[in-house]
């Protein structure tokens, strides 16, 4: 994933639940993640992101799928009509802000040379954003339809994380963000039920981990004056072996804002905070005849837990994950001072 120890690597754990094997959205049985990553001269740092949730015919056989925005500032494509039917037929994409059509159409072109679509039929494809104009000129026409299958040409389970793909050029704290992932396996009536989370982190606030204040003891944090150009983003995708209902993943995608919220943001104004959920179980889905079967509401906390746990450790994974980066008219990111941040957490949490 990175030639950097991730978080768990020094031994602290977020929250109650066991993780999954990997510690990974693609923990989810049939999930792989692609990146391309773009880094061209001293103003390209970018790339695009697609998970693919892996069930056989997604287009014409769709899946449960859920969206909810903390804070609505943002250019992301296909939410609406995953809002009004509750499914998702396509992969998913995450890119910069202003290469959301180039991506949206490298994605129904995927879709196209996959699947029988009729000649009247249209694709609703999920695209999320965030602005990485700190370190990349934005308004270049770099990223193209062909980066999008390239992304998807290089998925697997084991993917990397950090600096990688759409979270090449993002900050998150002040410091380096990028992409990170996590999950966490709850059980309901017996049964196991694994939970997976992957962020793209762009935004600001005072970092906490595990509560402890790192952006305030280090005085790095955005409040000083509260300025415009320190809002953010952050892209959550949260993927479920669970059976739920389109309803249901509305639920659970709310939590995964409780989880980003542990990390130190506030969601300001300018902050695009985006969560698409969905199940890898077509149980759930309305007309197959077996809604029945889902979980039922109070069955759901566990998952509530599981959701918000994996997205603030998938937080931290991005962090720590990320390199320093320059880019843009000689703007820097720092990552994030892990052995600093370690002699913290290990003087104020217990493992």
């Amino acid at each position: 994933m990175s030639n950097k120890k991730r978080f768990f690597e020094y031994g602290f754990s977020v929250g109650f639940l066991k993780a999954g094997l990997l510690r990974s959205i693609a923990d989810v049985s049939g999930i792989t993640i692609g990146h391309t990553t773009k880094i061209e001269g001293n103003d390209v740092r970018t790339g695009v992101t697609v998970i693919d949730p892996g069930v056989k015919d997604l287009f014409t056989s769709k899946i449960p799928a859920a969206f909810y925005a903390g804070n609505g500032f943002g250019k992301s494509a296909g939410s609406i009509q995953i809002e009004e039917l509750g499914t998702l037929e396509a992969p998913i994409a995450l890119t910069n802000t202003l290469a959301v059509g180039r991506v949206l159409r490298g994605l129904v072109d995927l879709v196209l040379s996959q699947e029988k679509v009729e000649k009247t039929q249209t694709i609703n494809a999920f695209v999320g954003e965030c602005n990485d104009g700190i370190l990349n000129d934005i308004h270049k026409d770099i990223i193209s339809e062909k980066d999008v299958t390239l992304a998807y040409q290089n998925k697997k389970q084991d993917f990397e994380i950090g600096n990688v793909g759409a979270g090449c050029g993002t900050r998150c704290f002040s410091w380096k963000g990028g992409i990170g992932t996590s999950s966490r396996v709850t059980s309901v009536s017996g049964k196991e039920y694994t939970v997976g989370a992957l962020v793209q982190t762009n935004y600001g606030g005072a970092l906490e981990i595990l509560g402890v204040p790192i952006g305030k003891i280090l005085n790095k944090t955005d409040y000083k004056g509260i300025a415009p150009d320190t809002d953010g983003s952050c892209m959550i995708i949260v993927a479920t072996d669970a059976p739920l209902t389109s309803r249901q993943l509305k639920r659970v995608a709310k939590r995964a804002i409780m989880g980003l919220a542990k990390t130190g943001t506030m969601m300001r104004t300018g902050s695009g905070d985006f969560v698409l959920a969905f199940t890898t179980s077509r149980t759930g889905l309305e007309g197959s005849g077996i809604v029945g079967q889902c979980l039922s509401d109070e069955d759901l906390n566990g998952i509530f837990l599981a959701t918000a746990e994996a997205t603030e450790e998938a937080v931290y994974d991005a962090l720590f994950a990320a390199k320093d980066m320059e880019g843009r008219d000689g703007n820097k990111l720092e990552a994030l001072p892990v052995d600093t941040v370690m002699e913290l957490l290990s003087r104020n949490v217990t493992k």
